[in-house]
């Protein structure tokens, strides 16, 4: 029987695809007559016009294979019915290589092949389980543009490369890059108010934070200094030595909602394989059913505001009793990500009546379908130095009367709008600062910290800061010397949360005792032990880890601990649950007291004489950790 071939090859995907031979092309055009034009690069008119033959067209899809193996040598465009068109799906786009650059503001920008070879090596994905990660979001220019960045190519993939060693010690696992596709950052506005051919000229604004129409397969080209390499190359550098530090790397995606059914799918599945991406943030308006389900991204964590649509689909499904061990990525590779927990958090933070149910529900959520990605600050809103210094937004200089960016803040200024020299305040704006690291660090969900903020970044109080390309945005690396405590705090909560796996477990803590050991995994208490009060009023809460549910790494049982929570601008006792025979409570941390040793290394902590009852300062959280007296 005659084998049967489709001589059309009509299935490749739409744009230039590199074959031995040269290059099949595929390209949408609702039209009579396509052509592809070809330019050396650096000129300005096409050196070759190919025609599209109709008779190799699909619906809205035109197909022209060339067998010519030099197509890497130009830069191309198309031509639907007479208009110039730049490939949607182009690899690599030509005529944005210097950002901000406004004398090329509305020009034409071109596509090219990506042709080069990159050695890998012998690069592997992390898979960091979402129970172990712990993420930090950065912008790949504002990261190290300022000058005190101290790295050689500021504000690109090789200056963030360059501070590997910094997110290393940090304790961080996973980074998410702000969009990294080859979006347009010089924002356009029509001259005139109402004609259609009005001219567009640049507003002197500046899409910094790259949210918009971009080219889905596309590196941004801006954020390369190829000195050595192509933007490609310097990206593809980037996340093989991230990998080689054990950090995965999760870049933004942003989707206008005019993508074709299935695009979506393309370009992920593009990155995964081209670049070696960990994963993805899905934003804008993505159609999520289709990722969810994907078998070819099973293993790629993928991060959306929520999965709603996607659980819905699925069918139900009545108790299913929780396992034992790490959940791999793959089990579980979708994310909820959105403010929730910021906002409920902030409120419990400054001291908001009503709070204590939200707290307890945000500090123990870790569905079993998908993980839950936790912060307290991000790109959209105030830095987490500005939740505890602004009471108002200041978005001034964005031009826009202050119109722009949240009015809801659930922020607090400690008695001085901005910046102070008051001791007072200046103490209490630490205080907090360390309690909002601690209901981060402490909860269950994935922790995401917004670059700086472990040094206190501060933007002055704009909470919208989208085009704001300069010092206001820019992370000012001096600050690592003048909060080094602060730093110093962090790396320690992390390398805590790490090391105790009741901070971190892999499902949701039951509250229940499962193990048959005499205590519940985690359980709930108030002022008095074993009696969590809920009213409108409490500001006081009470949460008990009992170490018998994690084990060391020599198998023993961890210590248990209790996280004493006094959001009450007054002093509170709290009771203190009993411990077994020959065990003691010791305090390993107080941040209501700023002189103690918080989270000493070491193994040591204050022994409380009273072990019945302790006092939690205002606005005070109280670490206890349980060890047995020789």
């Amino acid at each position: 029987m005659a084998e049967y071939r489709n001589r059309n090859r009509i299935l490749y995907p739409l744009g230039v695809t590199q074959e031995a031979d040269g290059v099949r092309i595929l390209v949408q055009g609702r039209a009579k007559e396509v052509c592809l034009l070809l330019y050396r690069p650096g000129k300005k008119t096409p050196c070759e016009e190919i025609s599209f033959d109709p008779k190799y067209r699909m619906g809205d899809v035109w197909e022209l294979a060339l067998d010519r193996t030099d197509f890497a040598s130009f830069e191309y465009n198309f031509m639907i019915d007479g208009k110039i068109v730049t490939d949607p799906n182009a690899r690599v786009i030509t005529g944005r290589e210097k950002w901000a650059d406004r004398k090329r503001a509305g020009k034409p920008v071109r596509g090219r092949i990506l042709s080069e070879e990159f050695d890998w090596e012998d690069d592997v994905n992390p898979e960091t389980p979402y129970a172990e990660t712990i993420l930090y979001k950065l912008h790949v220019r504002g990261f190290t543009a300022h000058a005190s960045s101290g790295v050689s190519a500021r504000g690109t993939y090789a200056g963030v490369m360059e501070k590997i060693p910094y997110l290393k010690e940090l304790g961080i696992t996973a980074v998410e890059l702000m969009p990294v596709t080859e979006f347009d950052e010089i924002m356009m506005s029509s001259s005139g108010s109402s004609f259609h051919n009005a001219k567009q000229e640049p507003t002197g604004y500046l899409n910094y934070w790259g949210y918009g129409p971009s080219y889905l397969y596309a590196v941004k080209t801006a954020y390369a200094s190829r000195e050595t390499m192509s933007a490609e190359g310097e990206f593809k550098t980037l996340v093989k030595e991230l990998h080689k530090a054990g950090i995965e790397c999760i870049p933004e995606m942003y989707f206008t909602g005019k993508e074709l059914p299935g695009e979506i799918l393309s370009v992920l599945r593009y990155w995964v394989e081209e670049y070696h991406v960990d994963g993805f943030h899905l934003t804008g308006f993505p159609d999520l059913s289709l990722a969810a389900e994907d078998p070819f991204l099973k293993r790629t964590k993928l991060f959306a505001e929520n999965w709603n649509e996607v659980m819905n689909r699925r069918p139900k499904q009545g108790y299913v009793t929780p396992g034992d061990g790490a959940v791999s990525v793959e089990e579980k590779n979708l994310a909820e990500y959105n403010m929730q927990f910021m906002e409920d958090m902030r409120r419990f933070l400054k001291g908001d009546e009503g709070m204590l149910s939200a707290f307890e529900f945000r500090n123990r959520r870790n569905p079993a379908e998908y993980a839950v990605i936790d912060y307290m600050a991000n790109t959209n809103g105030f830095t987490l130095m500005d939740t505890v210094s602004y009471d108002r937004k200041h978005n001034e200089k964005n031009g826009e009367e202050n119109r722009d960016g949240s009015d809801y803040n659930y922020s607090w200024n400690c008695g001085a709008e901005g910046p102070t020299r008051k001791k007072k305040i200046v103490e209490l704006r630490k205080q907090l600062l360390k309690n909002a690291y601690l209901l981060l660090f402490l909860s269950q969900g994935v922790p995401l910290l917004m670059a700086g903020d472990e040094f206190g970044n501060s933007q002055d109080g704009n909470n919208n800061a989208y085009c704001q390309d300069n010092a206001v945005s820019w992370l000012n690396w001096k600050l690592l010397e003048t909060h080094k405590d602060q730093v110093d705090f962090v790396k320690r909560l992390i390398a805590f949360r790490k090391a105790h796996k009741m901070f971190h477990m892999d499902r949701e803590p039951r509250i229940m005792d499962y193990k048959s050991c005499g205590r519940p995994d985690v359980s709930y208490h108030g002022e008095n032990a074993w009696k969590p009060e809920f009213e409108n009023f409490r500001r006081q809460f009470g949460i008990l880890y009992w170490g018998a549910y994690a084990k060391r790494p020599d198998g023993s049982d961890d210590a248990n601990f209790y996280v004493a929570y006094n959001m009450h601008w007054e002093p509170h006792m709290f009771g203190l649950p009993h411990l077994p025979k020959g065990a003691k409570w010791r305090v390993i941390c107080n941040t209501g007291a700023p002189d103690a040793a918080d989270l000493p290394t070491d193994g040591t902590g204050k022994v409380p004489k009273n072990q019945m009852m302790l006092a939690v300062p205002p606005r005070g959280i109280v670490i206890l950790e349980s060890f047995s007296e020789k």
